[in-house]
Parts: C-alpha cells; sequence; structure tokens
C-alpha cells in the first residue's frame, strides 16, 4: 500500500460514514479515490454542469452557491459535496468555488452508488434532504427497521486472557467505549471502560488482570432481525448502551447508542429545517429553545465533540442567515453587498449548550456615508433576533451593532493592518477575536481577499507573531502543585474548573498561532491543528497528542454540559473533578499537562523571532 492510501485511510477513518466500513472495504474505497490539490478561487463546478463524482474536503474551503451567487453553504474539511446533483438530476444545482487553497478527494459516482446500496450508513447519510429518488421503498424509521441494518462497523474483540490494560489502550486508541470478548467466534462475554473504572481502578486490581475476571459474562444480546425498537427497549429497561448482535451464539457485530444517534441525526436537520422556515423572533425562540435535548441525545450517544458542536453551530447559521433575510424583507433590498461574518464559538464551529454571539458585517467599499443607515439597522434586528433566540449580546460588545464591526473592507484592511503593524494588548486581544471570522451570510467575496492578505501580512511579521504567542500562553489549565487541580477557591463555583478558560481556550489560542504561522484558512481548532500538522508546523507526535488532549478536554466539557441539562439545570463551563472517576480525574490532568507543555514548547519560540 502507498504512503498517500495510507493517509487516506487514515483520514477516512475521522469521517463520517466512511469510518462505519469494515477495514477491507476501506481499504478498497481509499484506493477509488483521486486526490487533487486547486487553488484559491477555483470553480469546481457551475450550476447546469454534469456531475459524475463526489467530493470530500481534505484541507481548506469551498464555498457554494445558488444560482443568483447567494451563498448557501460554507464548506470546511470533512464535509461532502456534489451529491445532490449526483444523486438526482446528474447536473449541478449549485456552483462550487474554492474559497481557499484546498485538497480534495474526489470518488466516482459509480463507487458512492454501490456504497449506498450495500452500506446502510451511507444511505441513510447522502440520503438526508434527497427524498428517496436514489432508493425506492425503504423504510425510513427507526423503530421498524433491522439490527442488522444499524449494526456498527466489526467491533474490536478481546479474549478471556486479555488484560484490563490491553483493553483500555485498544479503546483509547480506536475510541471506543466497549469491547466484546469471545472465544473463537463465540460471545462470552462484554467489558466496558465503566467496568474497567469500577471493577479494576475502584478495586485496585494489577493491571494485567485478564477480562474473564471483570467481564459481564453472557451479556444481553440481539439477533440480527430484531426491530429497532427492540434495540430501545433492552436499553432502556437495563440501562445500558451497548448490546452485541449474535447468530447461534456467534458475534456478528455490535449496537451502541452512537449508532442509533447516527440515525436519527435528522433530529438536528430537523431543527434546521424549522429555522430556515421560521418568520418571527419567536419562532426561532422556539427552535433554538430544544438545543438543550439535541445535546443531551448527541452527547449521550458519545458523539465526538466536533461532531456535537458542528450539529449545533450548524442551527445557528441557519438562524442567522434566517434573520437576515427577514431584515432585508422588513428594510429593502441592501444597497451594496456585505457580508455577515461571525466569530467566537461560532466562528470556529465549536457552539455548545451555552453561547453568546460575537459578529461584524464587512461592507462593500462602495457603500456611501448614507447607506450606513441601512446597514445599522440591520444589525440592530439580527442581533435582536438571536438575543432573543438565545444567543446573548456578547458582554465585550464584538457585534455588528457596534458602528466599530460595521465597516467596508478598506476600514477592516486598516484594522487588521493596524494589529499587525502595532500588536499593543488591545490589538492583540482583537486581532485573536478576528482571526476566527467565517462567512455566514451574504457576499463571501468580500471576506475573501481580506483574509488571505491578513494571512500573509500576519505571519510575516515575527514581532506579532511573538506577540500572538505571548498571547497565547496567558490562559493556562488549572494543574495544581500536587498532582491535583488548581480549583476554583470561593464563590458559586467552588471546588470547579472552568473547562472553557482553562481548557478549551488554552488549545484554541495554540491551534490559531499554528494556524498563523502555516496560513491555514480554517477557523475550527481542530482542523487547524490537523492542518498544521499536515504542513508541518508542529510534529506528529506533539500536534497527536495535544489533539487527544484537546478532545478528551471538549468531550468532558460537554458530557458535563449535558449532566446539567439532565438535571434540568442551564448548561455551564463549570466542572468538579470530585465529580469524575479516579480514572476520568487522572485522564484529564495528563490532557493539561499535555496542553500546558505545547504551551511550554511555543512560548519558546518568542525568544528565536523577531
Amino acid at each position: 500500500m502507498t504512503q498517500s492510501a495510507e493517509k487516506i485511510i487514515e483520514f477516512l477513518h475521522s469521517v463520517h460514514p466512511y469510518d462505519s466500513l469494515p477495514q477491507d472495504e476501506l481499504a478498497r474505497v481509499a484506493g477509488c479515490f483521486s486526490r487533487s490539490e486547486v487553488a484559491q478561487g477555483t470553480v469546481i463546478y457551475t450550476a447546469g454542469d454534469p456531475i459524475t463524482r463526489v467530493w470530500l474536503i481534505k484541507t481548506g474551503t469551498v464555498e457554494v452557491t445558488d444560482s443568483n451567487g447567494a451563498l448557501v453553504s460554507m464548506l470546511s474539511p470533512r464535509n461532502s459535496f456534489g451529491e445532490r446533483g449526483l444523486l438526482r438530476e446528474g447536473r449541478a444545482v449549485t456552483t462550487a468555488t474554492a474559497s481557499s487553497d484546498s485538497v480534495l478527494l474526489a470518488l466516482p459516482g459509480a463507487e458512492l452508488r454501490h456504497l449506498i446500496g450495500n452500506f446502510p450508513a451511507f444511505e441513510r447519510f447522502f440520503s438526508r434532504g434527497q427524498g428517496n429518488t436514489h432508493k425506492l421503498g425503504r423504510q425510513n424509521d427507526l423503530a421498524t427497521m433491522k439490527v442488522a441494518d444499524l449494526m456498527a462497523r466489526k467491533p474490536y474483540t478481546g479474549s478471556l486472557e486479555t488484560t484490563a490494560q490491553e483493553a483500555a489502550l485498544a479503546m483509547r486508541e480506536n475510541r471506543i467505549s466497549c469491547m466484546p470478548v469471545v472465544k473463537g467466534d463465540s460471545l462470552v462475554g462484554i467489558v466496558t471502560t465503566r467496568d474497567l473504572s469500577a471493577r479494576v481502578l475502584a478495586e485496585g486490581r494489577a493491571l494485567d488482570t485478564p477480562l474473564a475476571e471483570i467481564m459481564t459474562p453472557d451479556p444481553l444480546a440481539l439477533s440480527p432481525q430484531s426491530l429497532g425498537s427492540d434495540i430501545l427497549h433492552m436499553m432502556l429497561e437495563n440501562r445500558i448502551g451497548h448490546l452485541p448482535v449474535v447468530r447461534d451464539g456467534k458475534l456478528l457485530g455490535m449496537i451502541t447508542q452512537t449508532d442509533l444517534t447516527r440515525f436519527q441525526a435528522i433530529s438536528s436537520a430537523q431543527l434546521v429545517r424549522d429555522a430556515a422556515v421560521s418568520d418571527s423572533y419567536e419562532d426561532l425562540a422556539h427552535v433554538t429553545g430544544r438545543i438543550p435535548q439535541l445535546l443531551l441525545q448527541l452527547v449521550g450517544a458519545h458523539n465526538a465533540h466536533e461532531v456535537v458542536t458542528r450539529l449545533i453551530t450548524d442551527i445557528a447559521d441557519t438562524v442567522t442567515r434566517r434573520l437576515l433575510k427577514l431584515g432585508e424583507e422588513k428594510l429593502g433590498a441592501p444597497p451594496v453587498p456585505y457580508l455577515w461574518a461571525a466569530c467566537g464559538s461560532q466562528g470556529r464551529q465549536e457552539q455548545t449548550g451555552v453561547s453568546d454571539q460575537d459578529n461584524c458585517i464587512i461592507i462593500d467599499d462602495s457603500v456611501t456615508p448614507d447607506d450606513m443607515d441601512y446597514f445599522a439597522q440591520l444589525a440592530r434586528f439580527v442581533s435582536d433576533g438571536l438575543d432573543a433566540a438565545g444567543y446573548f449580546y456578547c458582554p465585550g460588545d464584538m457585534m455588528a451593532t457596534n458602528p466599530r464591526w460595521c465597516q467596508p473592507v478598506r476600514t477592516w484592511r486598516r484594522y487588521f493592518r493596524g494589529w499587525i503593524d502595532t500588536p499593543s494588548p488591545e490589538a492583540q486581544m482583537l486581532a485573536s477575536v478576528m482571526f476566527d471570522l467565517r462567512p455566514i451570510g451574504g457576499q463571501v467575496g468580500l471576506f475573501r481577499e481580506l483574509q488571505e492578505e491578513t494571512l500573509t501580512a500576519a505571519s510575516k511579521n515575527s514581532i506579532f507573531v511573538a506577540h500572538m504567542i505571548s498571547n497565547s500562553i496567558k490562559h493556562t489549565p488549572p494543574l495544581g502543585l500536587l498532582r491535583g487541580f488548581a480549583t476554583i477557591r470561593s464563590g458559586e463555583y467552588k471546588n470547579h474548573v472552568d473547562m472553557k478558560l482553562g481548557g478549551v481556550v488554552p488549545v484554541t489560542d495554540l491551534a490559531r498561532v499554528y494556524a498563523l504561522r502555516g496560513r491555514i484558512s480554517a477557523a475550527n481548532t481542530r482542523s487547524r491543528l490537523l492542518e498544521a500538522e499536515e504542513k508541518g508546523i508542529i510534529s506528529i507526535s506533539g500536534a497527536r497528542d495535544l489533539i487527544e488532549a484537546y478532545d478528551l478536554i471538549a468531550n468532558l466539557r460537554l458530557e458535563n454540559q449535558a449532566n446539567l441539562v439532565r438535571m434540568g439545570r442551564k448548561p455551564d463551563n463549570y466542572l468538579a473533578p470530585s465529580d469524575l472517576s479516579d480514572f476520568e480525574r487522572s485522564h484529564l490532568r495528563d490532557a493539561f499537562v499535555v496542553v500546558r507543555t505545547m504551551q511550554s514548547a511555543v512560548g519558546q519560540l518568542t525568544g528565536t523571532l523577531g
């Protein structure tokens, strides 16, 4: 196998639904992809063009516009596009343009149809929003689906002799929370991460304890002919999240809560659809009021944090675009082209159950002083609507309602140039916020050139880079002196740690610096880290350690928010380490140590710059 094919396989492991394929099928499919590098501004296809393949973004960004040139979506790494035209009319219904230098993987249409016809995960994923045009007659109701159609990829298994430590390592490396125990092909037991915590760590057993001594023997199981309703009833009745699928005692696969959530991902799409047709602040607030339950469902099914936050951010994007449309209907057509952009967590596509709004308007340079009142009114209409929908006003006034952040392109160019040339503490703070800008609605072209020239100028200014590095290590993980945590000492959150400021923000700041040094246009933290690794900005080992640390911190943050929702409370960012198991506390501290180590490494660069 070539090194290129191995890299594609590794990448596809992180992309749904390709991550559900058996390993041999995944390797075969990886060989069907062709790789291409496209420059910023390249038109990949235009509405009406014949479509014979589907694209997958490896790095970079692609904007999709309708026949009128209006932005439909801004796509980033791991997003697919082109499937609608391929599977329906055979011709493109939109125009796709690379909005930054990108690496694209293309899969032939015949291969995609093969996957849709043979793997239910692909049929479900690519049928969303497509009606039943490419596979008629399939029942799409979870309760009546067969277990055989819902099974996850072939599970990782252990034997009776496998040790607890070996099982834990395998679970960590493969990002799974349970391991069936087999004897030959026969299922004899099951071990979960909870078992490792409760039956090994809590009881002080040795790490080489065999699974035979800690597994749940003869676990509840399903046949491949069982229905989705059987899964739900068995999980709910027995309070379990993992069910083996067996035939004549032989293990065939696993069903987990994650599989059910993936099948029911239409729930997030439902919120997007409802937001897209809402006609008032109240309607939009009703839509976003269901986000906490969506968060609870997604986290409860052990979805990765980047999946949860992306789905939640998609709803915010739709709400914003709907408000822009309603605003234009109320105020009339805009006098000149403009772009509404988001920064902060929405800009990075990392919104959780608690988010304020951070946004701005970039206006075409043809705007006149008399035109500015229109955009002031539009900003007020949209920001008020976002606040009514639960995206509360930014405490720092980083919103388009602030005249400072509602300006022509030439003013934005002057802003960025000033921050780069004179990196005062305020400039560093503002640059950190504005380097996370992402187009939401309007004319994306107003941002593209501005972003490119800003990244180029910033990366070449060693003094500015040094200041940004210094700024990036101001927020440090809450580590204590004696292998503990530096918790908050008083107030409402006494004995808690702030998982945002002490956990997520330090990694976000590091990723921003890597993006700056590598001229990486992506705003998403995880995408920045992956691209920084690919470009050699950070070492492979450093990137992997930091990504794993970030994943653990971000997942625990979301799990804590989901627990608060479950208890009927509003989600926040404060976690009590005492609520975690010894196993979880140990890993969280290790993750904080990794982040602190990477901060020290990047901090040493300041002495070599300038």
